[in-house]
C-alpha cells in the first residue's frame, strides 16, 4: 500500500510531530508499505529516507502566528504533488486548509485514494478555550464558533475516516457531531525511555542548576514556548510550592516566545530553562532522573512528553482536560484545574508529601502498536467493527 501523509505541522525544527513522522517512516517501511510525507518547507525537494519512505517538501510561506513553521498556500502545487504520487491513501493532520485542499482534490480528480484526518490538533482546546475560559463555558465557546464545528462536521462527510489520538478528543469530536471517529491512541518510541535509565550523578546536576540540594523535590517539564504550553503558568505554580518545599523545575525547550515565561519566573533561581536537545537518550536520561513531570497544557490530542514520563516511571502532573490528563488518569497521576496556578501548585505539592516512590515499568502503548493498529485500519477493516478493538487509552 502506498500512503502519502499531507502533514502541514512537521517542520525540522518540530517536536512531537517529527518525532511521530519519523518513526512513522520507518515503521511503514519496515512493514512493506511506501510512505511518502508531503510537508511545506523552504523550497521544493526530496528527502530519502530508505528505498521506501520519503520527504516531499512543498515550496510554503511561513506562518505568519508561528514562523518556525510553514502552511500550504499553493493548491496547484499540492494537487500536483498528489497527482504524482497516486497513492492508495492519503493522510491529512491538519483540519484547515491543508484538510480542504486534499478533499478537493480527490473530488476534482476523482481520485481512487481513501481519505483519512489524522487529529493531530485541537485547536478549539488551545485558542478559543484558552482566550476566553475564564468569563465563558466550554459550551458557549463552542456554540460562538459552531462555524468551527460546521467546518469538521463537512470534513467528516468528505473523508472515510477521522482517527484521534485519545479517548477524551473522540467523545468531543463525536459530541460534536462527527461520524466517523476512530479512536487509536498514539505511543512512545519503543526503547527509549525507562526507568532504568534514572541516574543519580544526572539528578543532582539538574538540582545544582536549580541551586538545590538532593533532598529537593525534582520536576521536568518539555515543550516548547508557546503560549497554549502555559509555561508562565507551570513556573508561577512552581514558586507558589516552592514557598512551602524545596522544588526545582527544568523546563526542556525553545522557541522565540520565551519573554513571558522568563517574566514569569521573576529571578526564581530553582526554575531554569533548558535548550531543546535532539539528543533522545539524554533528554530519556534526564527524565527518568527527575521526580514527576509537570505539563501545563490543556490542548494536547495525545501527549508524546507525557506517555514518556511514564514509561520513565515518573508520576504526571497535568491539567484536567486532554490527552495529558487521560494519561495521568491511566498512570495514576495528580491532575489540577486547567491555567490555575494554584491549584498547579497543590498538586506539586500532593507529589512532593507522597515522597519517594518505588520506580515500577509500567505498561504504555508504543508508536509500533499505534502504527499497527492503524495500518489494519487502512487495510480494510470494517469500521463499526474496527471502533471497539482500536478505542482504549494508554497502557491498556
Amino acid at each position: 500500500m502506498k500512503i502519502v501523509d499531507v502533514c502541514a505541522f512537521y517542520t525540522p525544527s518540530g517536536g512531537g510531530v517529527r518525532t511521530y513522522v519519523d518513526r512513522k517512516l520507518v515503521a511503514f517501511a519496515e512493514r512493506g508499505h511506501e510512505m511518502v510525507v508531503v510537508a511545506p518547507g523552504a523550497r521544493d525537494g526530496q528527502e530519502r529516507r530508505g528505498p521506501h519512505a520519503r520527504i516531499r517538501w512543498v515550496r510554503s510561506p511561513r506562518f505568519p502566528l508561528d514562523r518556525s513553521y510553514r502552511y500550504f498556500g499553493d493548491r496547484a502545487a499540492l494537487h500536483r504533488v498528489l497527482d504524482e504520487e497516486d497513492a492508495d491513501l492519503v493522510e491529512v493532520s491538519s483540519p484547515w486548509r491543508s484538510a480542504s485542499m486534499v478533499a478537493d482534490w480527490r473530488d476534482t480528480r476523482r481520485a481512487r485514494a481513501r481519505l483519512s484526518l489524522i487529529a493531530h490538533a485541537d485547536p478549539l482546546s488551545a485558542y478559543a478555550y484558552r482566550w476566553f475560559g475564564a468569563v465563558a463555558s466550554t459550551q458557549t465557546i463552542d456554540r460562538a464558533f459552531d462555524w468551527y464545528w460546521r467546518h469538521l462536521r463537512r470534513l467528516d462527510q468528505r473523508f472515510d475516516m477521522i482517527v484521534s489520538a485519545s479517548d477524551s478528543l473522540s467523545e468531543r469530536l463525536r459530541d460534536g457531531g462527527l461520524q466517523k471517529v476512530l479512536t487509536d491512541p498514539m505511543g512512545v518510541e519503543p526503547g527509549q525511555f525507562s526507568p532504568a535509565l534514572r541516574d543519580p550523578a544526572t539528578r543532582r546536576e539538574m538540582l545544582a542548576l536549580c541551586g538545590l540540594p538532593g533532598d529537593a523535590l525534582l520536576l521536568i517539564g518539555v515543550g516548547r514556548h508557546a503560549p497554549e504550553k502555559r509555561w508562565p503558568m507551570v513556573a508561577q505554580a512552581t514558586t507558589l510550592a516552592g514557598a512551602k518545599v524545596p522544588v526545582g523545575l527544568v523546563i526542556v525547550g525553545g522557541g522565540s516566545r520565551q519573554g513571558p515565561v522568563i517574566e514569569a519566573i521573576d529571578g526564581n533561581p530553582h526554575v531554569r530553562l533548558i535548550e531543546p536537545t535532539t539528543d533522545r537518550a539524554a533528554l530519556a536520561r534526564m527524565m527518568a532522573s527527575a521526580d514527576a513531570l509537570i505539563h501545563g497544557c490543556e490542548a494536547e490530542t495525545f501527549c508524546f512528553v507525557a506517555a514518556e514520563a511514564i514509561a520513565s516511571g515518573l508520576p504526571l502532573i497535568a491539567p484536567d482536560r486532554g490527552g495529558a490528563a487521560d494519561l495521568a488518569r491511566a498512570g495514576g497521576g495528580v491532575l489540577y484545574q486547567s491555567g490555575d496556578p494554584v491549584a498547579a501548585a497543590e498538586a506539586i505539592l500532593t507529589i512532593a508529601r507522597a515522597g519517594a516512590a518505588p520506580r515500577a515499568i509500567r505498561p504504555v502503548r508504543t508508536m509500533d502498536e499505534h502504527f499497527d493498529a492503524l495500518l489494519a485500519l487502512y487495510a480494510g477493516q470494517d469500521l463499526g467493527a474496527g471502533r471497539s478493538r482500536l478505542e482504549g487509552g494508554a497502557g491498556r
